[in-house]
This record gives structure tokens, sequence and C-alpha cells, in this order.
């Protein structure tokens, strides 16, 4: 349920989180947005608690030296000749009162509304003295807090809070600063007198200097970010334009260049590209005319070969005719000229064939084949050679039609060249054909169980002129051009050659083509590696032992095996299937359909081609 729910959150994000991943400008540019915001809101704080204690410390300073003054003046005026101090209480109390509210009045006065004073009688006082005195409707008991009185109550010293200060008239409520000292009236009867200060001057001094520096912040952090999207504009662009340039150059067009303007980095920068997308232009038509002339020497030399061979050929096939005439040894040596002619002509027509692959000159001639019929004839041709190894060849999967658009020519070439191989490596040991079809595609896997393949050999197989050992002789006469052209054949159909295998388990190799000419691969019907490979048995082993083993592909059992002829083999080391798209053969290429009447040449019979 989490997944799914991240997913659905996810989902929207995923067209800003490919921008940010793929624009570099756009990365640094928040990047520095949001750094400079937070320097900016960490500088503000600081400015503003300077700026809020530099106030308060002024109106403190303030606020005491009026306070003081006050107090003093009440105390002198207590102190003054002429006070209620002869009467009886009841009067003593009422011009005790009345004393308090002159005194509350006249403080109050001097200070032009910069702050208003209250008078209240302590707690221990009698309840005709408890009159409060305020100046400037200010509710005393509301604002003068608690904490206050009770410390101005019990020492003799002044004392200070801040607070809010409320008044009786309706009027809001604002900061103030509040300080009282205990004193003694004209009656000698102890009061509360406090100097309430309020900082409604000092807030709007604080909101001001807020939204300056708001307003300054945002403009600053917008500059500095306009500021790094030119700064990276002028980096970025030159990188990106490099980069178009550089995917035109792969994609062939070599005589693309950078425009470098002045004499900085990125103008060094962009001749150091020219020049050395100028080598590299002089570097590939160098290595395109070195392989022309290559390809034109190869197909030369082939053809300025055929006549003197033919002569040389008939001339061996007349000293062949007549070698009973012959001493044992001259007999001897006209056999072997004429096998080694067969064998000179068979690599002069690879030759000519490979040519005409490297100059793309090879055209495939595709109608609707039978898979079925191409592997019963390789097979047949083959069965001479399986049965000098002891070899038996088994089929698998031609119940059923196996039809595609394919030249049956080169298929039958593809398709013979594994199955003498198969044979030649396999060490006596069966040889399985295999068929299948599915979706838009077909496929023809040959499974052999002689020698394998090391790791790494897999792709180095179709490599021209190959051998997985250099001391093994070719009992079949090959080039070693075989598999090469095979790769070829497979490219030309659009179609797959993958190979297999595993040290002393055997190899397999598989052709995969499209069902439909022209039509584009996506999936074999055959896998790669075979079900009764080390690995796969490993796994069909672990299964069988119970919910602890591994999950695995299906594997093959003993009796399956028993049933195509395969004997049991001992594990061995397993070697990982080659990825398709690592391997020769994995895409096609495009190649040029003849028009139509022209004249083709008449191929020979291939020969029988070895690894």
């Amino acid at each position: 349920m989490l997944r799914l729910f991240a997913r659905w959150v996810r989902r929207p994000l995923l067209p800003a989180m490919r921008l940010w991943r793929r624009n570099i400008q756009l990365r640094v540019v928040a990047s520095t947005l949001l750094m400079s915001l937070g320097v900016v809101l960490l500088l503000g704080f600081v400015v503003i608690g300077q700026v809020r204690n530099g106030l308060l410390d002024a109106k403190e300073k303030a606020a005491q030296s009026q306070a003081a003054g006050g107090f003093s003046a009440a105390q002198d005026r207590a102190s003054a000749p002429g006070g209620p101090t002869g009467q009886d209480g009841a009067g003593r109390n009422g011009s005790s009162v009345n004393w308090r509210s002159d005194l509350v009045q006249q403080l109050a006065s001097g200070g032009q509304s910069a702050f208003n004073v209250v008078a209240l009688s302590l707690e221990s006082e009698g309840t005709a003295s408890r009159g409060a005195r305020a100046s400037g409707e200010v509710d005393p008991t509301a604002s003068i807090p608690s904490g206050l009185r009770d410390s101005v109550a019990q020492g003799t010293g002044t004392y200070q809070t801040f607070t809010r200060i409320k008044y009786t008239s309706g009027k809001a409520s604002e900061p103030g600063l509040v300080l009282g000292k205990r004193l003694n009236d004209a009656s000698g009867t102890q009061y509360e007198l406090y100097y309430l200060f309020p900082l409604t001057q000092e807030e709007d001094s604080l909101a001001l200097v807020k939204g300056t520096l708001a307003t300054a912040g945002l403009f600053v952090v917008v500059l500095l970010g306009a500021i790094a999207w030119l700064v990276v504009r002028q980096i970025v662009t030159p990188v990106r334009m490099a980069a178009g340039i550089a995917e035109r150059l792969s994609a062939g067009r070599l005589q693309e260049r950078m425009k470098v303007t002045g004499e900085d980095d990125i103008a060094r920068l962009g001749e150091a590209f020219n020049k050395m997308a100028q080598n590299l232009q002089l570097k590939i038509q160098q290595l395109e005319e070195l392989s022309r002339m290559q390809r034109r020497f190869v197909s030369d030399v082939s053809h300025e070969l055929r006549t003197p061979l033919t002569t040389v050929r008939m001339a061996a096939d007349v000293i062949h005719e007549a070698r009973v005439d012959f001493d044992p040894v001259t007999a001897r040596s006209a056999e072997l000229l004429g096998d080694q002619l067969d064998r000179f002509e068979s690599l002069l027509a690879d030759l000519l064939e490979i040519s005409r692959f490297d100059a793309g000159a090879a055209a495939l001639e595709a109608e609707a084949i039978d898979l079925r019929e191409v592997v019963r004839r390789v097979i047949g041709g083959a069965e001479p050679l399986a049965e000098r190894k002891g070899t038996r060849i088994r089929v698998v999967g031609d119940e059923q039609p196996v039809v595609a658009e394919a030249d049956a020519r080169r298929v039958e070439r593809v398709l013979r060249n594994l199955v003498v191989n198969a044979v030649e490596h396999g060490e006596g040991r069966d040889v399985v054909v295999r068929l299948a079809s599915a979706g838009g595609a077909v496929a023809v896997a040959v499974r052999d169980y002689g020698v394998g393949l090391k790791p790494g050999e897999a792709t180095r197989v179709f490599n021209r002129f190959w051998r997985a050992d250099p001391a093994r002789a070719r009992t079949t006469g090959g080039t070693g051009l075989g598999l090469s052209i095979a790769v070829e054949d497979a490219r030309l159909h659009g179609g797959w050659l993958q190979a297999w295998g595993e040290p002393g388990g055997g190899s397999q190799f598989r052709l995969t083509l499209p069902r439909t000419a022209d039509e584009p691969l996506r999936g074999s019907p055959i896998p790669l590696e075979p079900e009764d490979s080390r690995r796969n048995r490993e796994r069909a082993a672990a299964e069988e032992r119970g919910p602890g083993g591994r999950g695995s592909l299906p594997g093959q059992s003993l009796a399956e095996r028993s049933a195509l002829g395969v004997p049991p083999r001992a594990p061995m080391p397993p070697q990982a299937a080659a990825d398709p798209t690592a391997l020769p053969g994995s895409g096609a290429r495009v190649v040029r359909q003849p028009a139509a009447g022209t004249d083709r040449t008449v191929e020979r019979e291939d020969r029988t081609l070895g690894r």
C-alpha cells in the first residue's frame, strides 16, 4: 500500500525530476537561490536581534532615568512641610488619597503621553487607602503584573518588567515597560508607584527594519539568482554546443565544428575541441580509405586468383585421374594436391563473400521457407561426418511448421556451419537441433555436449580466423571464416546469431530470425542458455529439496536427457550466457536490394566450414 501511495505521489513529479537531473543550469541556479535565501535569513535574524536589543536597551536607560527622577520628586514632595501628618485617621486617609491623585497627575503631566503613572496601595493597608490612582485611562490592576507587585512590596529598590499595558477606555493594549518602587506618602503611609512606558515607537521601528530587511533580502536573492543564471549560461551554452556537435560527429557529420569567440578558457576549449574533431575526421577518413583499399585488394586478389586457380585445378584433375599409373608417393601427393586445392577454392570463395559483406553489396533474396526442410538438408549433408565421429543428431520441435521469410541458401549455410561445428567439437556425444517459433520470431538452436566454451569465448568465437584451440586440427577442412560469414548472414536477415557455453559442458548456438522480413526482433522463442546447463540443473535440484531452495528456471531431468541420447556428465563450472547486445549479430545491417534484371554471379555450392 505504501509503495502504491509513493508511486501515486511520485508520478506527477517525474517530469520535474527528469528536468532537474538533465538541466545543470537549473540545478546551479536553484542551489544558489536556496543558499542565498539561507544566508539572507540568517543575516536578517542577526540584524533584527541586534536592532531589537539596541532599541530596548535605549528605552530601558531612558525609562530608568525618567522613573528615578519621578521617584525622587514623589519622595521630596512627601517630605515637604505642610503635609497631612497632624490629622486624625479618617482625615489622614482621605487626605492621603487626594495627595496620591495629585501626585499621579503632576508626575504624568511632565511625560507628554510618553509614559503613564500608577499609584497603588500596599495589600496590608486599610480599605480606604487601597484606591488605585492612574493616569491616561490605564487599567492598573490588569497592567501591573502580580509578580512585579510582590517584588516591589517586599523590597526597597526599583524593579522593572515587560508587560502589556491595558486601558479602561477600550483602547487596544500595547507592549510596555513597567518600573515600580515602594514609597511613603506625606502621612507616612507606604504605597507603590509605577511608571509605564509604552513601546509602540520601538515596535514600529522594529517592524520598519523587518520590512526593509525582507524587501532588501528578496531583492538580493533574486539578483543573485539572475547573476547565477547569467554566469552559468555563459558556461553551459558552450558545453551544450559541444555536446550537440559531439552527437552530430558520432552520427557521421564529421565536418561539424564549434564557433569560437574570444580568448578565454571556453574559447581555448572550443579550439581544442575543433582540433580534436579535425584530427578525428582525418583519421577516420584515412581508416576508411585504408579499409576500402583492403577490401578492394582482397576482392581483386580473390578474383585474380580464380584464373590461375582454374588452370591449376584442371591440371590437378588430370594428375589425379592418372594417379593409378604413378608410384605410391606420387599418387599420394596428387591426392593431397587435390584436397588442398579444394580448401583453397573454399577459402577464396569465403574471402569473396566477406568482401561483399564489407562493401555492403550483399543482397537478401527472401522467400517463405520452412526451416524444418532446411534442417533436414543440413543434417543429411552432415551425416557422413557424424557417422565417422560416432555422433547422433537429434531434432526437437519439428512437429509443427516453422515458416519465415528468409534466404534459404544463406540460412542453410549458417545451419550447416553450426551443425558441422557441433559434430566436430562434440567429442562423439549427441547433437540436439531445436526449432521453435513464437510471436514474430523463429529460432534454431544447435546444442552439443563437447569441450564447450571458456569465459569470454562466446563473443570471440565469431571473429575471423579465430580458433578456440590453435593446436586442434581442422578435420573438415574449414577456413576459419564460417562463423564470421554466418554472423553476417544473420545480420542481413535482421536476426541474431548468439553463442553460449560452459567449459566441459558443451555449447549452444542460437539463430533467431524475424518471421517477416524487415520486422524488428524483440526476443527469441528459445533461451540462449539451455535448460540442461549446470546452473539450471542446480536450481532445479534446489527446488526439489524443498522450500529452502532458491527460485529457479525449470531444469531438465536425467530421464529427459537420456531420451535425447545425452549421457549424464559430471558438474562443471558454469559460464554466464553472453549478453545479446554485446555479441556480433545482435543487430541488422540494411543492404540495398539489387535492381530487377541485374545479373548475379552464380556462386558455387558452399563447402563445409570450420569454426
